[in-house]
């Protein structure tokens, strides 16, 4: 069984545009968190796709990769994920391959089926492309043959990123991903840190039936957890209502900025609603350094993760920084880490 000092710790950031603030200071602290998170060792820092949610500021997800890593020299910097339903693969393809040609070594690819917002902003952005969750397998092939050398054979290439191999991963929140991603010899990344039902049933099912390829040889999977790190339990927990205000906001159907900190969520939350908050943040790190560890500890030893993608879920950007700043000394995360031995990428890969 792994132990935490055994594999590599990654961030996963929303952009997160704060009450008060605005989306270019949200850009500001992205980059002045990856490059902490640069000089902690962390492996890898992701951005997300999300569309219409006034508290996200990372729609134009390749644009604030190329961003990060600009602002960065040696993290590897990628999405977490694309939404790929809501683009043409041929568009990915090429946006990808314009930053693997700029950060050569640096950039990943996750790639998700959701539509990053509702059914309205996903008719949106895919038009009369006619392509939805349903078409994700078949989109997925097109989208990797761009990459290979010679393109899909169709007349059509990715310039750049043909014969590039940009590192392709799989999200998922349910065992669709997970089963594609084994088919396919793919790495798997769940995102347990807001949905966590079917973690193990996915791992579990991604596990027995993945099959070797030139990408992989055998499994890795990636699970994301909430992380909030504070010089005591209580104002660990006091920071953690940021997040337990954005779920509830999202179980009664008003997503808004990200809010601050309150001291206590008695009131603001009825029985029903705090259990949905409470079962949706339930692969979540809360507390002092001691308490963060034994949980950390504890979702690797039940998950046997091979990464650990870490959200921190925190409205005041010092106490953000901070948190991972905890994060990294408890766990001594660093860039010799475990890799896995991926043929597709050079070392630190996947």
């Amino acid at each position: 069984m792994k132990s935490l000092s055994q594999i590599p710790f990654s961030i996963l950031d929303l952009a997160p545009i704060r009450q008060g603030g605005t989306a270019a200071e949200s850009f500001r602290n992205t980059l002045d968190l990856a490059q902490h998170a640069e000089r902690l060792g962390y492996h890898r820092y992701w951005l997300a796709e999300h569309h219409s949610l006034p508290g996200i500021a990372s729609a134009a997800t390749a644009v604030v990769i190329g961003y990060v890593a600009a602002g960065t020299t040696r993290i590897r910097v990628g999405s977490g994920g694309i939404m790929l339903p809501n683009h043409a693969p041929l568009v990915i393809a090429e946006q990808f391959g314009t930053l693997a040609s700029m950060f050569p070594g640096r950039i990943d690819l996750g790639l998700g089926r959701a539509p990053g917002g509702d059914q309205r902003t996903a008719r949106a952005l895919r038009g009369f492309n006619g392509r939805n969750g349903d078409t994700f397998p078949q989109d997925l092939s097109e989208l990797m043959s761009y990459f290979q050398p010679g393109g899909p054979g169709t007349g059509v290439h990715a310039v750049p990123g043909e014969g590039l191999e940009v590192p392709v991963w799989l999200l998922g929140s349910s065992d669709f991903g997970a089963r594609l991603a084994a088919e396919r010899g793919l790495p798997f990344a769940f995102a347990s840190h807001f949905a966590p039902e079917f973690l193990h049933p996915a791992l579990a099912l991604y596990r027995e039936r993945f099959q070797p390829s030139s990408t992989l040889d055998r499994p890795y999977a990636a699970v994301a957890v909430n992380v909030v790190a504070a010089d005591s339990d209580a104002e660990a927990l006091r920071l953690f209502t940021t997040l337990q205000q954005a779920f509830l906001n999202l179980v009664r159907g008003t997503p808004g900025l990200l809010p601050p900190a309150v001291d206590s969520m008695s009131g603001r939350w009825n029985a029903l609603e705090r259990e949905q908050v409470e079962r949706m943040t339930r692969y979540s790190a809360v507390g002092s350094l001691a308490k963060v560890q034994r949980r950390l500890a504890d979702i690797v030893e039940a998950t046997d993760a091979d990464e650990l993608i870490l959200v921190g879920p925190i409205e005041d950007h010092a106490a953000r920084l901070h948190s991972f700043e905890l994060v990294a000394e408890l766990l001594k995360v660093s860039a010799s880490s475990t890799r896995p031995n991926n043929a597709a990428t050079a070392a630190p890969s996947v």
